[in-house]
């Protein structure tokens, strides 16, 4: 599980720190950082959250209590998938969201809504493709 983690985790890297780095170089920018800031905190966006979604929400959403709500509302084990990706995702553009507005980034919730949506639909359609990542 660990090596595919990594995987995904670089997948999504490559795809959101180009955006954030759009987002903090462009219009919106936050006048203050130089290059190499810039750089950090496009990578320090994603790299806070996608352990989270990947290991906390999978271990909520796969485990023993889980089972036990989901056996009084059948919905939850209908569409745990659904409803895991959607909380996962939701937690992802809204924490990294808070950090790049905490930093002074303009529009910084758009900004994540379409990082995190970019990654998420290019995630699937290479999963869909060719199996990877993960």
């Amino acid at each position: 599980m660990v090596a595919r983690w990594f995987w995904s985790f670089a997948f999504t890297q490559l795809v959101e720190v180009p955006i954030y780095l759009r987002a903090l170089g462009g219009p919106d920018r936050v006048p203050s950082l130089a290059w190499p800031q810039r750089v950090g905190l496009a990578f320090l966006a994603s790299a806070l959250t996608h352990p989270y979604v990947w290991f906390v929400f999978f271990g909520v959403f796969y485990s023993r209590a889980y089972e036990d709500l989901a056996y009084r509302w059948p919905f939850l084990e209908t569409h745990r998938y659904t409803v895991y990706f959607l909380l996962a995702e939701t937690f992802a553009v809204v924490v990294e969201a808070l950090l790049l507005r905490g930093c002074g980034l303009k529009r910084a919730f758009l900004w994540s809504l379409l990082a995190n949506a970019t990654s998420a639909g290019l995630g699937f359609f290479s999963r869909y493709l060719i199996g990877w990542p993960g």
